[in-house]
């Protein structure tokens, strides 16, 4: 799951685990042991008192997304570090790209397991599609500006 949402929200990997148990001690959430392929896994359900939270935190409204960008800051250096460095610190971006479009194919291959979710996972999918094509679209660009 962390390594799925990463280009939704970004948390340390501890993060992801620590806070379904989180949920868990407030009553949101409760949980079963399953067995998995190394291990037993949990998997947790919402409970009353977290679908009501759900619907608390759901009549606030939505809001932007603020956007913590690596490599906007690294730009914005290239006059004190120059270009060069610049460019060469964000090669690496493209191989990121490529494994989140990868996860991306692999996640949309399995949507249709979860028929009640199908339709809002791809919404999402969609929109990360369209989040990693304005990436490589702002890397082409800064590329061809300072090479």
């Amino acid at each position: 799951m962390a390594r799925a949402g990463r280009i939704y929200w970004d948390a340390a990997d501890s993060q992801w685990y620590a806070e379904p148990k989180r949920l868990e001690a407030l009553g949101h959430l409760s949980s079963r042991k399953e067995p998995g392929r190394t291990r037993q896994r949990a998997h947790y359900t919402l409970t009353d008192k977290g679908r009501a939270a759900l619907a608390d935190w759901m009549q606030e409204p939505a809001r932007l997304p603020r956007i913590q960008h690596d490599a906007v800051v690294r730009l914005l250096a290239a006059d004190l570090v120059g270009e060069h460095a610049v460019l060469d610190s964000l090669e690496a971006l493209r191989e990121e790209i490529a494994d989140i479009s990868a996860r991306l194919d692999a996640a949309e291959a399995i949507v249709t397991t979860i028929p009640s979710r199908e339709r809002y996972l791809l919404l999402n999918h969609r929109l990360a599609r369209r989040i990693v094509e304005a990436h490589t679209n702002w890397l082409d660009e800064v590329e061809r500006e300072l090479e």
